[in-house]
């Protein structure tokens, strides 16, 4: 078979392999695998999936052993809402142009089986690569990818004519409701990719290296390890087609699997600044402490606890929580604060879940509803990751507000302090 626009042919130690770069949300990719699959007539064929990702296109049920508590207990809420948008994107995509998305993965590993081809899961376990790609985020993207995904209709996507250019000789943007099948072919074009994957490490370089360059090497390792040992002269991988010029690049190659598959441990700022506020908070409550004749102990735990609470609870209500939840992050948002092992949005969290009751037919309607601000509070799966989001984001922004408040307390000058009850009683001493 010759090598074309979509299908890129290697050589080496006696094995031909016949990439073919896909859009995982194209009938004609669909087609294109079964074409080249039963012409080339492989002893191994390769697709990019991992067996967690397998088992989910296979499973339509999967979301029937969702642990929504276990999630919320584990901390992962806001991990998992980035992986449903990502998720719910690429379903709606595939649901517009009429095609479930990865169905030409599931193609070439049915088609292979078929004519009696060993088929190998090749992509790194999916995660690995979310938890790689989410350490490489700081909270600030993290928080801006989330929103971008969660509405992709009022999202761009670059729309080429027959140049690539509208009449003025500038790429033209369009929303991505307007994509058509077209559109999805001309991003499989060798051109189209370099230029799309160019902007995309300038936009998020933090995003691409491991969600594209090192699967690109993990990939390209793989197929070759699954010729080498299954002694295969031939083999077709299927891969989507953005990862193909990295992986001709790193072609015959050493790579270092087990490097791409570690998990790096949270950075040393992220663990001091998990302590840096319960140590800020002790720091100035002694020093408040040995200043007796400014402020008291107890009013300056007040000065810290009450914005602490406060914070949690409103951004807790604004998520749309039950009373119980809000009441729930007034109270527990003060321990978390100095705890930095429990997040308020564990407990919060499980306590809204448990009002809410989440059903199954609730976990299976995420993939639409995320797309929609009012789907995510018409949701309960999504209403309880919110709100349990939030609620930790609240108890921070609270706790910096009241720490701020007893450091400004301290640093006053004696004078500019307001008498307390005690010091305007008749009989009693003070500053006033």
């Amino acid at each position: 078979m010759e090598p074309s626009e979509t299908v890129t042919v290697l050589e080496r130690d006696g094995t031909t392999f016949y990439i073919v770069g896909t859009a995982h949300v194209s009938e004609r990719s669909v087609a294109e695998v079964r074409e080249v699959i039963s012409e080339v007539r492989p002893d191994t064929v390769c697709v990019e999936l991992c067996p967690a990702r397998y088992e989910a296109l296979k499973n339509h049920d999967s979301w029937r052993n969702l642990d929504l508590f276990k999630v919320i207990r584990e901390g992962k809420t806001l991990f998992l809402l980035s992986h449903l948008a990502m998720a719910a994107y690429q379903r709606y995509m595939g649901k517009k142009l009429g095609v479930r998305p990865g169905a030409e993965m599931l193609a070439a590993a049915d088609l292979g089986d078929e004519l009696g081809a060993r088929v190998e899961l090749v992509d790194r376990d999916i995660k690995v690569t979310l938890k790689r790609t989410w350490g490489n985020l700081g909270l600030w993207t993290k928080v801006n990818l989330i929103a971008a995904l969660i509405a992709p209709g009022t999202s761009k996507d670059t729309r080429d004519r027959k140049d690539g250019k509208d009449a003025k000789g500038q790429r033209e943007t369009r929303p991505v409701d307007e994509i058509e099948v077209d559109d999805v072919e001309r991003l499989k074009e060798q051109a189209n990719l370099s230029e799309m994957l160019t902007e995309f490490s300038r936009v998020l370089p933090q995003v691409k290296v491991p969600l594209i360059d090192e699967r690109d090497q993990y990939l390209m390792s793989g197929i070759e390890q699954a010729a080498a040992r299954t002694s295969a002269r031939k083999v077709v991988a299927v891969v989507g087609a953005a990862h193909v010029p990295g992986m001709k690049k790193i072609f015959g190659s050493p790579v270092d699997r087990a490097a791409l598959e570690t998990i790096p441990p949270p950075s040393w700022l992220w663990t001091a600044a998990k302590w840096l506020i319960p140590i800020l908070l002790v720091g100035a409550l002694f020093l408040g402490r040995s200043q007796q004749d400014k402020y008291s102990l107890s009013e300056l735990v007040l000065a810290w606890l009450l914005p602490t609470s406060a914070g949690a609870a409103l951004f807790t209500a604004i998520g749309g929580a039950r009373l119980l939840s809000i009441a729930t992050a007034f109270l527990v948002a003060p321990i978390a604060a100095i705890h930095p092992l429990l997040g308020t949005g564990m407990v919060v969290g499980v306590v809204e879940a448990w009002l809410r009751k989440p059903t199954v037919a609730d976990c299976e309607n995420t993939y639409d509803d995320i797309r929609s601000l009012r789907g995510f509070y018409r949701n309960p799966v999504l209403r309880t990751l919110l709100i349990a989001m939030l609620s930790g984001i609240g108890t921070a922004v609270g706790t910096w507000i009241g720490v701020g408040y007893v450091i400004a307390l301290l640093l006053a000058a004696p004078h500019d302090r307001r008498p307390t009850v005690t010091e305007r009683t008749p009989g009693r001493t003070g500053n006033g």
